[in-house]
């Protein structure tokens, strides 16, 4: 399968394993979801903030109930703006806490070696997403989808990723399409890509998703565009995302390194050359892409401009991410 332009030289063979502790492949304990941050209810206002603030105590028996009126309405008038603004530094303090754990969680067992199989781990969970059904997606159901051919090798990843997520579980239960898509981001920037933030609060889906969504690595560029404009994906994202490619070691220049070689060596075309070896640089659907004109104008542009390809591979990462995920209500 040519999961969104990832390298299946890294696909081996790995016979079953089952992780120590508290999870296993598949999961035999129910997913734990990412509680992004505390959700304020309708009885904590602003004006027990307002009072906080002021070190003040809350209201008593002693207040009478005109100047329980003036009290509860004085931070209607001024302090309401600064009190929310308080509120939500607060809330974002709090998510920013956890999302910074989980990327030093992450760093911990990452290199520069394991990041393509742990980039591919995005790919092949958020790549099950249709739009005509609502069905796949970034939901963490790549734990039950380990045996299938398309994610041959994925254990591997899946198991360095299990040590990251209970470190970040023993402090704040996440889910593993949250600690999916942060590791991803984090493969890319650990090999030198752009910084990609990556919004939490995924939940976790309970069962596997549908089999055969994944484009094929066999498909021309016509039907991979289609294949991509099922998931809500357009050309120049198809093109972007399939960058991704040029880490893991498949021929398109360094594969620790995350840059635009994999646009500059398509350009070339070397499987054309009469060295055996050319032939074995890429995978039919990357040879597809620059035989097509809309591909290969988006090719040619990332190949001259490095900067632009890093702008838009975040962008399409943010919004392969999103795909098909439910969001814990905050």
């Amino acid at each position: 399968m040519a999961s969104y332009g990832f390298d299946h030289s890294l696909l081996c063979p790995l016979s079953p394993f089952s992780c120590s502790g508290k999870f296993k492949f598949p999961a035999k304990t129910p997913l734990s979801t990412v509680e992004f941050c505390a959700k304020a209810s309708k009885s904590s206002s602003v004006a027990t903030t307002a009072i906080e603030d002021s070190n003040q105590p809350c209201f008593g028996v002693s207040y009478g109930r005109r100047e329980l009126i003036v009290i509860s309405t004085l931070p209607f008038l001024l302090p309401v703006h600064e009190s929310m603004q308080k509120f939500g530094v607060k809330a974002a303090e709090l998510g920013t806490t956890e999302y910074l754990l989980m990327k030093e969680e992450v760093r911990k067992v990452l290199s520069k070696g394991k990041a393509a199989g742990v980039l591919r781990l995005v790919f092949h969970d958020a790549g099950t997403f249709e739009m005509d059904d609502n069905s796949g997606g970034m939901n963490g159901s790549i734990v039950y989808e380990l045996d299938r051919p398309e994610n041959t090798g994925l254990k591997k990843s899946l198991k360095i990723l299990e040590k990251a997520k209970s470190g970040v579980d023993m402090v704040q239960p996440v889910s593993w399409a949250d600690m999916i898509a942060v590791a991803g981001a984090e493969a890319v920037s650990v090999c030198g890509g752009p910084k990609i933030p990556v919004q939490l609060g995924r939940l976790d889906s309970m069962a596997p998703d549908p089999e055969g969504k994944l484009p094929e690595e066999s498909l021309d560029a016509s039907a991979l565009k289609q294949c991509f404009q099922r998931k809500g994906l357009a050309t120049q994202e198809l093109v972007a995302l399939s960058g991704a490619h040029t880490l893991g070691g498949k021929g398109f220049g360094n594969p620790t390194v995350f840059d635009n070689s994999y646009f500059k060596i398509l350009l070339e075309k070397p499987w054309k050359s009469s060295d055996g070896m050319s032939s074995m640089i890429g995978l039919p659907s990357d040879r597809a892409l620059v035989e097509d004109d809309e591909c290969l104008r988006w090719i040619t542009k990332y190949a001259n401009n490095q900067n632009m390809f890093f702008e838009d591979f975040k962008n399409a990462y943010i919004k392969l991410v999103n795909s098909g995920a439910r969001w814990k209500n905050l």
